[in-house]
């Protein structure tokens, strides 16, 4: 819960009391990596705060198959990686994400050895949600912190 809130507060942008968004008119500022579709093709409503979480949510989507992958399941464990570290250059032009992200709708590769693991199962199940292409179709940080609580109850899960 403490580390899904300070990432969410960490990474939204900050606001007025009338609730208008306060920030640049570039809004394609930050890790290219980790932007979100609306962000790389410039279709982001910049007049919302709502937008932002939502972007938000997608990049946390890829921090979920960051540390997935340094889970150890059957003894097994993958090497650290960047997210679409084997699809776009070690410095990738915002041109090489938005053609990934955006025009072949790809994210980063899954192990199948995540579909043997009940919990890399239901960790692939919430990550693949939070990277949805459309906004809309994201889980929001309130689904994400109930469905980790849900896991670490149901699969005893040491976090």
């Amino acid at each position: 819960h403490r580390l899904l809130s300070c990432f969410v507060s960490y990474l939204l942008p900050p606001f007025s009391d009338t609730n208008e968004v306060d920030v640049p008119i570039n809004t394609r500022v930050g890790t290219k990596r980790y932007m979100a579709p609306e962000v790389l093709d410039e279709t982001l409503n910049k007049n919302h705060f709502q937008p932002y979480i939502m972007a938000d949510i997608y990049s946390f989507g890829l921090i979920i198959w960051e540390m997935a992958r340094r889970c150890i399941t059957g003894g097994i464990v993958e090497e650290y990686q960047l997210p679409y570290y084997d699809m776009v250059p070690n410095d990738p032009s915002f041109e090489d994400m938005r053609e990934v992200v955006c025009m072949k709708h790809l994210r980063p590769v899954v192990s199948n050895r995540w579909n043997s693991d009940e919990c890399l199962r239901a960790i692939l199940k919430l990550m693949c949600e939070c990277w949805a292409h459309n906004p809309a179709s994201r889980l929001t940080a309130l689904r994400i912190k109930k469905t980790l609580g849900k896991m670490v109850e149901s699969q005893d899960v040491k976090i």
